[in-house]
């Protein structure tokens, strides 16, 4: 149980990376999906500026890019 800490850090990171990623191909424009990102993260006690907003989603196709290969 030494490693319980990591692995809820863990498994949040996939939660909150996985409804970032799922908000991310939904069907609505960008700015409205950005604005749902930011809710969930601010729920989440996380507060990003548009800036830090724009390095995040750009850093998400990054990597979803990089998967799909």
């Amino acid at each position: 149980m030494k490693n319980s800490g990591g692995l809820i850090a863990a498994l949040l990171g996939g939660v909150i990376l996985g409804g970032i990623v799922g908000v991310l191909f939904a069907p609505e424009s960008g700015q409205e999906t950005r604005k749902k990102i930011a809710d969930a993260l601010e729920k989440r006690g996380i507060k990003l500026t548009k800036k830090e907003m724009e390095d995040l989603v750009d850093e998400i196709k990054t990597e979803m890019k990089a998967e799909q290969v």
